[in-house]
């Protein structure tokens, strides 16, 4: 694109605009330079295609953009292939290990797995004790003891309690310390103790007990992954089985979790496969690196000569209406579709980074890398919408979100305020009664699918009749809500939409100029096939030259 120089003096005679000014009042060399920035920025407004045939100029971001949706798309399924194995193999062994080392557990039993008695507590962790010394006969894995140079590593036992107390419920009298001590021992693999040497060696202060944790440290190797030629990675799980005595009420909920860490394995051999498909896969993505980093410097560089048009076009209206132009038209030059492209790129770029130094086994921030991996993807398939645009059936839809986007932000802050009134006051008023209303989180996530229909009856029937007038209150708050939200607020924001399109369906039928830089590119007739913007690049004495002529060329027909 051409640079401008200082092409603007006072453009006015009667306090109209130069583009509505008579001929013979502005000298033809300013009407030549004002011809020139309307067709610049009509080129720059054109698509792809209209752009070949303007000045011959090949597509090579269109092109660019369809290579790297591919590539990318490619990419993430890939990554996605190999991350499915990763979660599948760390969700069975946490399977796992729940039926290896809980006593009595069945698939189910998450939320009401527990225990009741003393001796259950001790009788509990004795099992896993013993199940951990006698792994490897119980076990179908290659699960292996995590070693500390020669010898392995222990099971760890601690229990959390508070330092001093005493507690009378009898009396309603108690006497507490708030500081919490940990206690710990350690048993080794090829120890086996019974409950009752549990007992003996780490007695439980039941009545100042806080929780109860086993920690041990298992290893493990991902073979599957050699079937679909990538090298098998070695895992450390860190198991934790937590016995939660916070509530004090009487019932000790068990759970278990895991941490895992996933790193290279020291030595490997495979035969019968070769690393060679790794290599490949980097190379792959280092094209795509490469891809992100074109397709960023080339959006980025339509972004300044849009900055730049929109300067001069600012200038233009300040030197010929004495006013700045609207900033309706001032982000008409800030493209959206580009800033969108080069975030995805930008993302795509760090995500395809991380890719490499996972499959390197340098990092092992497979959730990290998904986030940037699907973010870009999902950015650069969002950003086809903008050639879709290019058919005009089509661009309808571009023109009434943009055009309706202003609307929406502000009713879905005003209704925003009214939703989160509902939250606070569901949470703690019917809270106490009702599972769904429990949290902040859960109250949120109930009340939209309420918007949504969804879920509706189950939440009206779930409520705790315990207390008569929550239970009436209940019913006037969800009646109120779903009446709100649904037949109001709802049905406005689909009014907002349908407006919004109903008047751009209208302008777009009758093809009037709807703000005053339409208008001024509207007083540009060269077609893109009319050789003119070819001219664009030649020399300004040339394109005087040819611009007068053509306007002498119009005059005459227009008298004849």
């Amino acid at each position: 694109m051409e640079d401008s120089g200082n092409l603007f003096d006072v453009y006015e005679t009667n306090g109209l605009p130069i583009w509505d000014a008579p001929q013979h009042e502005c000298c033809v060399g300013d009407q030549d330079k004002v011809d020139r920035l309307r067709r610049r920025i009509k080129y720059y407004f054109m698509n792809p295609c209209e752009k070949y045939r303007a000045r011959g100029r090949k597509p090579w971001k269109l092109m660019l953009q369809l290579v790297k949706i591919a590539i990318i798309t490619i990419q993430l399924v890939s990554f996605g292939l190999s991350n499915q194995m990763v979660v599948t193999f760390k969700g069975e062994n946490l399977v796992t290990f729940k039926h290896l080392f809980l006593k009595n557990y069945a698939d189910g039993d998450t939320d009401n797995y527990a225990v009741y008695r003393q001796a259950d507590v001790y009788g509990y962790i004795s099992h896993s004790i013993k199940q951990y010394g006698n792994l490897y006969n119980i076990t179908l894995g290659n699960h292996e003891y995590e070693k500390n140079g020669d010898s392995y590593s222990p099971l760890t036992l601690c229990q959390t309690f508070y330092r001093n107390g005493s507690v009378y419920a009898g009396n309603e009298t108690f006497e507490i310390d708030a500081e919490v001590d940990t206690d710990c021992v350690e048993f080794y693999p090829d120890h086996h103790p019974s409950p009752e040497e549990v007992m003996s060696h780490f007695p439980l202060h039941f009545k100042r007990l806080v929780s109860v944790t086993v920690t041990f440290v298992l290893k493990a190797i991902n073979l599957q992954t050699i079937r679909y030629r990538e090298l098998p990675d070695c895992y450390d799980f860190t198991v934790i089985i937590t016995f939660n005595n916070n509530a004090h009420s009487g019932r000790i909920k068990i759970e278990m979790d895991q941490d895992v860490s996933i790193s290279e394995c020291r030595d490997w051999e495979i035969i019968g496969a070769s690393s060679q498909v790794l290599y490949l896969t980097e190379v792959f993505d280092c094209v795509i690196i490469l891809t992100c980093i074109a397709s960023f410097i080339l959006c980025t560089r339509s972004v300044l000569t849009g900055i730049r048009l929109q300067c001069e076009y600012s200038q233009y209206c300040r030197n010929s209406s004495g006013k700045d132009a609207p900033w309706s038209d001032k982000l008409e030059f800030v493209n959206g579709w580009y800033i969108l492209i080069i975030v995805s790129d930008t993302l795509s770029i760090i995500g395809s980074i991380l890719k490499i130094e996972i499959e390197n086994k340098v990092v092992t921030s497979y959730d990290i890398c998904s986030i940037f991996l699907g973010t870009g993807t999902m950015l650069v398939w969002i950003g086809v919408i903008r050639y879709m645009g290019y058919f005009k059936k089509y661009n309808i839809l571009i023109l009434t979100l943009r055009a309706a986007l202003p609307n929406v932000i502000r009713f879905i802050c005003c209704a925003g305020i009214i939703y989160l009134g509902y939250c606070f006051c569901g949470w703690i008023v019917i809270g106490p009664y009702h599972e769904k209303f429990r949290t902040l989180n859960t109250v949120s996530e109930c009340l939209f699918s309420l918007i949504n229909g969804d879920d509706m009856f189950p939440t009206f029937k779930d409520m705790n009749q315990k207390s008569s007038l929550v239970w009436v209150f209940s019913r006037i708050y969800l009646y109120t809500f779903v009446s709100l939200f649904i037949y109001m607020i709802l049905s406005l924001f689909i009014t907002i939409i349908t407006d919004t399109y109903t008047t751009i369906k209208q302008l777009d039928q009758s093809g009037t100029p709807t703000s005053e830089l339409q208008e001024f590119l509207s007083m540009c007739n060269d077609l893109p096939n009319s050789g003119v913007y070819r001219l664009e690049k030649s020399s300004s004495c040339c394109l005087n030259f040819i611009s007068r002529f053509r306007k002498d060329e119009q005059i005459l027909t227009s008298e004849a």
